[in-house]
């Protein structure tokens, strides 16, 4: 049977969970079997269904009459592009989904430039043309202009292209609906433009370890490309490590990939995508080769990270209380275990037991690390997230001195033209400089080039100025050199003065002061941020006083003041608000806000010693 290996690649998630959907249900695997099945999905994750993103790269399988077609649908987000990188070396070929309506987005660049670094042909899917007020040759146009922009070859820049409505399950080679009966152009798009894998049979054994996942009763599986030879259940292999270390291992379980899970296999041939089990060491980027003739295959070169924060274990007055995993060597154990899965993050030691420095691609990035944890049962505290600098080597010009560089990032905004000069004077007090700008349908559309530590806590701001209608999106260009000292905007924050159980009474009280973050009926603690200030300088407030009981009555006995609706502060949110002497204390159940000193003298002492 004829092999093709395909990325699915779109921004964060124009529909394509929903076209791969559609070729699982109409290929002949599934026609019978789960036709209308409505739990058919890729995105299959808890955190991916929440946020309507791809955050993890998945699998699946499916057969066009003598074709076997590998699909693996990719992260769109640039935070996850440790995923993207790794999926390009499988391959041979890519889906590029773009949305009818809104063209190739921003993060569309950045999975695109990816492929077409790897040297992959595109097929270019116009997907959702069934949306009303779709412009699918707009969206051509604008794609064809995006492959020339990002340096596509005359070959990669020719695609062909297919016109879809995943929702409906159609497809066609023009933009008329009526026309389409089903998504078999598609399938007939894939085989005939995509390349089969090139393998050599007289070749050893040879395959790359791209991806991991875990099993409960297999353990550790390695899923990889099967570039040569004939990999065989219980066959003894040699394990070459990313230092180049050799080890002898032998190969428990071969699995082939059909529909969206696996199946045993006795042996795989070249060129497939498959899975094993029996290598508890295995990691990512490691080869598999022949026992008598080990050769290396080229180590997967990931982008280094750029955001770095502390993780440390819980020391508020609560901890304990809502976690299952409270120590040292519990988040020890689960930070170093997910380095095993996610090479795109990086840990380094601070000399502390219970304190660790995680580095990631973005703030998105190590979000999701935490809340994978909080979710597993995990108690821990978390600080600011800082921009992570180098010092390029050689002097800079007549300094003498290693010149101090910074990550940059694109940021393309989407707002109503009304908004438009607000986020502009946003931008350029973070030392945003504008690359483009115009003008459609009265949204106004801006590229701005920003130092990343500019975009640290820009997201609330930037919805509360838009009013929630703009849309931001970002993607790492890479190092450059220093911009200056960046002007913050620092807040105050309303901090609880004793411990106990917020009322209503004392809540009405404190929120003349600010806007709070929680209601009555919470457990508090002395030193927890409640609110944050109308002004930029922290005040205590104690929100769990109560009325005192006395039989003295005035003419407005009965009048009760209304107690305004708190601010709800999802950790994403949490970790934009929180200043340097602030961390975010995250358990299963909770996240809280809390002041780095929690005692207010301490806080002082602090205060002076660095004035």
């Amino acid at each position: 049977m004829d092999i093709r290996n395909i990325a699915i690649i779109a921004h964060v998630d124009h529909g394509k969970t929903t076209l791969v959907d559609s070729l699982l249900k109409q290929s002949e695997n599934f026609k019978n079997k789960n036709d209308g099945n409505k739990d058919l999905i890729m995105d299959s994750n808890e955190l991916e269904r929440e946020r309507g993103i791809t955050i993890f790269s998945k699998n699946a399988a499916v057969k066009y009459k003598n074709y076997k077609i590998n699909i693996i649908d990719t992260p769109g987000h640039a935070d996850f592009g440790g995923e993207v990188e790794r999926i390009m070396r499988m391959v041979d070929g890519v889906l590029l989904v773009v949305d009818a309506k809104e063209g190739p987005m921003p993060q569309t660049k950045f999975v695109l430039r990816k492929a077409i670094q790897a040297g992959h042909k595109a097929i270019v899917v116009i997907n959702k043309i069934d949306k009303p007020n779709a412009r699918p040759e707009w969206a051509l146009n604008e794609t064809f202009d995006l492959f020339v922009e990002l340096g596509a070859t005359d070959e990669q820049a020719n695609f062909p292209v297919v016109y879809a409505s995943a929702m409906q399950g159609k497809a066609g080679f023009d933009a008329d609906l009526t026309k389409m009966t089903n998504i078999q152009p598609l399938f007939e798009k894939i085989v005939e433009y995509i390349p089969a894998p090139v393998i050599d049979a007289t070749k050893p054994l040879q395959m790359l370890t791209v991806n991991l996942s875990y099993d409960n009763y297999k353990g550790k599986i390695a899923i990889c490309r099967l570039y040569s030879g004939v990999l065989k259940k219980g066959a003894t292999v040699a394990h070459i490590n990313r230092d180049g270390k050799i080890a002898k291992a032998q190969i428990a379980t071969v699995m082939l990939f059909d529909g969206l899970g696996r199946i045993e296999v006795e042996q795989a041939e070249a060129g497939d995508i498959v899975a094993i089990a029996g290598i508890p060491t295995i990691s990512i980027g490691e080869t598999i080769a022949d026992l008598e003739n080990p050769v290396a295959l080229p180590i997967i070169k990931i982008d280094e990270p750029t955001i770095k924060m502390t993780f440390a274990v819980n020391t508020s007055p609560f901890a304990g209380r809502e976690g299952q995993y409270t120590t040292s060597r519990n988040l020890n154990e689960r930070l170093r275990r997910e380095l095993e899965t996610d090479v795109a993050l990086a840990l380094t030691e601070t000399g502390s037991p219970d304190r660790w420095t995680m580095s990631g691609r973005g703030e998105l990035h190590l979000a999701i690390l935490i809340e994978k944890m909080r979710r597993e049962g995990f108690e821990l505290e978390v600080s600011k997230p800082q921009v992570i600098f180098k010092e390029t080597n050689g002097p800079s010009t007549g300094s003498g001195q290693a010149k101090k560089t910074e990550p940059m990032e694109l940021v393309s905004v989407e707002v109503p033209d009304e908004f438009a000069g607000t986020i502009i004077e946003m931008m350029s007090r973070r030392l945003g400089t504008m690359k483009d700008m115009r003008v459609e349908r009265g949204t106004t559309f801006m590229d701005f080039a920003i130092p990343t530590r500019g975009l640290i806590g820009i997201r609330n701001g930037f919805l509360t100025s838009t009013k929630g209608m703009g849309i931001m999106n970002s993607i790492f260009m890479g190092y450059e050199e220093y911009s200056g000292d960046l002007e913050t905007n620092p807040h105050g924050s309303l901090i609880a003065s004793e411990s106990g159980l917020s009322n209503s009474y004392g809540l009405i009280n404190s929120q003349s002061r600010g806007q709070l973050f929680i209601g009555p009926g919470v457990d508090v603690y002395q030193g927890m941020v409640v609110g944050q200030t109308a002004k930029a300088e922290d005040l205590m407030v104690n929100i769990c006083k109560t009325k005192e009981l006395t039989n003295f009555r005035t003419k407005n006995f009965g009048v009760q003041e209304g107690l305004e609706v708190p601010r709800e502060m999802t950790l994403e949110v949490s970790l934009d608000y929180i200043g340097d002497d602030e961390l975010v204390e995250v358990t299963p159940k909770s996240i809280r806000i809390r002041k780095l000193a929690l005692n207010e003298n301490d806080r002082k002492k602090i205060k002076k010693e660095g004035n």
